[in-house]
């Protein structure tokens, strides 16, 4: 006997009739079978009260009850449970409640009077895709607290990487996809006297004045074919006639779906005499 059937023989089975014979008779067909945790209750009222208590895997469930109906046990059990998979077996004598029964959240139906074959066949397919529902919920959790574990961690080293490059560097920047600055850290407006969105951009002459063209150029190449760079060299002259010199380097970042969404890099002081 593999691991999948005795999963399915030791599965919670309810059964609600309000009639002792049909409980006998099942719990019969059941214990035969070799189910070994059968419970059973006469009075529709206390489903739900059973199911929240001990979750069952599969309620055989009778329609036609004084009281409470097999139909209002189903909405009930929907309205009282989180579980969007109800666990339920109608059984019925009438052919017309068939259709009904499933349109209310029933999975499948038992004909009374019962062929003992059929019953059989019926629950044991039941219990077979409950318990493989149950191990796809499972899977399900399991992967979602991987993947927030595998989030924390991803957070955690970028800003250990971020730490150490501000460490290791005068200054830390990232850009997005349009060239626009959206993260930068460390003394660089001081430093560098400009805006950060002039070193290299088209515009803000003004902010340009001093900087090597050719540099820059050179800047500009690399990002616009969206290649790394390490230590490449940036200067400038300042307007009382000292010379800054500057290390830039950075690199392309792409999201999952391989699209370019920006750059970051830092940038180091080199000028003599620092």
């Amino acid at each position: 006997m593999n691991s999948g059937t005795l999963d399915i023989l030791g599965a919670r089975i309810l059964i609600v009739d309000d009639q002792e014979a049909n409980v006998q008779l099942l719990e019969q067909l059941l214990g035969n079978a070799g189910y070994t945790r059968i419970a059973s209750t006469m009075n529709p009222r206390e489903v739900c009260a059973l199911h929240r208590k001990n979750c069952y895997d599969l309620i055989l469930l009778d329609l036609q009850m004084p009281g409470m109906d097999g139909f209002a046990v189903m909405a009930s059990l929907k309205s009282s449970t989180t579980e969007s998979y109800l666990p339920v077996i109608v059984l019925t004598a009438q052919p017309g409640h068939k259709l009904r029964a499933l349109q209310a959240g029933a999975k499948d139906f038992i004909s009374k009077p019962f062929d003992l074959v059929e019953a059989r066949t019926r629950i044991h397919n039941m219990l077979e895709v409950r318990l493989l529902y149950r191990k796809l919920e499972g899977y399900a959790r399991e992967l979602e607290q991987t993947v927030q574990e595998r989030t924390a961690e991803l957070r955690e080293s970028e800003a250990r990487y971020r730490s150490l490059t501000e460490l290791a560097s005068d200054w830390y920047w990232e850009q997005d996809e349009t060239g626009n600055f959206t993260r930068v850290s460390g003394p660089v407006l001081e430093m560098l006297g400009i805006q950060v969105e002039s070193l290299a951009g088209e515009t803000a002459a003004a902010g340009l004045a001093g900087w090597n063209e050719d540099e820059r150029a050179a800047l500009q190449a690399r990002i616009a074919d969206r290649q790394p760079f390490i230590d490449l060299a940036f200067s400038r002259v300042n307007a009382d006639g000292s010379r800054q010199q500057y290390r830039v380097s950075g690199e392309p970042m792409f999201n999952r779906a391989c699209r370019f969404i920006g750059y970051r890099g830092i940038g180091v002081e080199t000028t003599a005499g620092r």
